[in-house]
């Protein structure tokens, strides 16, 4: 017989599983469902249900391409627009005391992604910090990162940045309820990686989340992603031709329209983009001058962001897995030279003259990830490290079957030793050709350090906090080793440069 267990949160009771070491509650909703009426609209707040809610399976991922909610080598979680929920991951064994609360925000470029991916479920963090681990669903690509607002009516009104406003009605929904599954709602750090962790940045910029969240981790964030008013209308119109919808009659085409036909239109307009302006990624927040009132980076820079601490790193090949597998960013001669082109010859020639051996691939690829990751990411540092603890990472470890392979310390790489998942079959595919007693060995220092941070605020001891007058790094590899303005000659080479944009 499987054990479950009952909480009564706010909305009523939900029955999850409880296992032998850890209890879990599975797609618990946040928000009313998104759909009819409320396409294209601000979340809502969950009606209340009698009786118990089984809440033991996962339900439905996020509107996206089939192939981004993969959860296995043959599994695919099924779609839907009704898919805001969370999950919730704790210690089984009864705690003296409320426990720290991780809410993680997946990635997958605003585009894919699902909270049900085994790797986000959080056990061997909630075991080895005595913590909660939430992890939840929001919407993506056209559904939460296109701004129809231009075309809203009366009758039909459309809202902008409706991924970020899921994402706050999730923490909303941690400060409400996770005391009853033993989480501290006044001790809650908000964890993601790529655009999940881009996410994290726009949350310290989006006033309505201030207090709901006390700590932020970002890594690999694409941290200068966001959409000015005038660019977000012209790439909706885009998305609005590329539906065949006739503006006049947007409204009742985008509420009547079947949600694949909007999905695919969306997603073949951010391709053209992608193509047209190398560097720009429209799929994102905008500067609405309301729920996003300045872009991330520039909010943290001129201390309007909430002053919380903040660990933010990046991977040290970030560029090689999309160069391989998802050929969308600047990694190329030709897109690089495409992106420059905008920004101005003079930047063109000072950032090659970095990257030694361009413009061969190598070069070339490292050039592109660092401009997306790694370029805006110091920007971060340099501008809270202004106004809260902030802690700088470069993730720099690749075991033998990844440099094999070409990809180094690629993007999404540390998931596998943050989320303790080295016996997993990615793990173990990590380490086929060596290097498990080394990934071990990291897995506990990042585990160490998040939890620390999650606990008490700040990593372990030996990692100082960063400055712009000594911008010490904790470069994660074997060994593990602090550094001190790590390429510099880069750092000062992109200095200035900013991203494309529609106009």
């Amino acid at each position: 017989m499987v054990a479950t267990i009952d909480i009564e949160t706010a909305d009523g009771v939900v029955r999850g599983r409880r296992g032998h070491r850890v209890a879990r509650w599975r797609s618990l909703p946040y928000a009313a469902p998104p759909v009819g009426d409320l396409r294209f609209r601000a979340p809502q707040p969950v009606r209340p249900w009698a009786g118990v809610r089984t809440a033991t399976e996962f339900g439905f991922a996020s509107m996206q391409h089939r192939a981004g909610a993969r959860i296995g080598p043959r599994a695919y979680q099924p779609t839907s627009e009704d898919s805001l929920t969370l999950n919730v991951t704790a210690p089984a064994a009864p705690s003296t005391g409320p426990r720290p609360v991780l809410v993680f925000i997946h990635g997958g470029g605003y585009l894919i992604g699902t909270s049900a991916l085994a790797l986000y479920s959080g056990a061997r963090l909630a075991l080895r910090g005595d913590a909660v681990v939430v992890s939840l669903n929001y919407r993506l690509g056209a559904f939460g990162y296109v701004d129809f607002s231009a075309f809203g009516t009366p009758r039909h009104p459309f809202d902008a940045n409706l991924g970020l406003r899921d994402q706050v009605a999730a923490l909303e929904w941690v400060r409400r309820n996770i005391a009853e599954f033993g989480g501290d709602p006044g001790n809650v750090t908000i964890f993601g990686e790529s655009a999940g962790a881009h996410a994290v940045l726009a949350l310290l910029a989006t006033p309505a989340a201030r207090g709901l969240f006390h700590r932020g981790i970002a890594q690999s964030p694409p941290a200068d992603w966001a959409l000015s008013a005038e660019d977000a209308a012209i790439f909706a119109r885009r998305c609005l031709d590329a539906l065949g919808a006739d503006p006049a009659d947007a409204a009742r085409a985008l509420i009547e329209a079947p949600a694949n036909d909007i999905r695919r239109a969306v997603d073949r307009t951010s391709d053209a983009v992608l193509s047209e302006r190398p560097g720009l990624f429209p799929i994102c927040p905008v500067v609405d001058g309301d729920v996003l009132p300045r872009s991330p980076v520039d909010a943290i820079a001129a201390g309007t962001a909430h002053r919380v601490p903040l660990i933010i790193g990046t991977n040290r090949d970030e560029g090689t897995l999309f160069a391989r597998f998802a050929d969308k960013l600047p990694t190329n001669p030709r897109r690089l030279h495409a992106m420059f082109d905008r920004a101005g010859a003079e930047f063109e020639a000072k950032v090659t003259a970095a990257y030694p051996g361009y413009p061969q691939p190598r070069a070339a690829v490292r050039m592109g990830g660092d401009y997306v990751f790694w370029r805006p990411s110091v920007t971060v540092m340099e501008g809270h490290s202004r106004y809260a603890p902030t802690y700088a990472y470069r993730y720099d470890f690749a075991p033998r079957a990844l440099r094999l392979a070409g990809v180094g310390a690629t993007h999404a790489s540390d998931l596998i030793p943050v989320f303790g998942a080295a016996d997993s079959p990615v793990g173990r595919a990590f380490t086929a050709a060596g290097g498990r007693r080394s990934l071990l060995a990291i897995t506990d220092q990042f585990q160490d350090n998040w939890l620390s941070f999650a606990r008490l605020g700040a990593p372990l001891p030996h990692w100082p906090a960063y400055t712009e007058d000594a911008r010490t790094t904790l470069i994660i590899d074997n060994p593990t080793r602090l550094s001190h303005d790590p390429d510099r000659a880069k750092r000062l080479a992109w200095n200035g440069i900013r991203v494309p944009t529609l106009t």
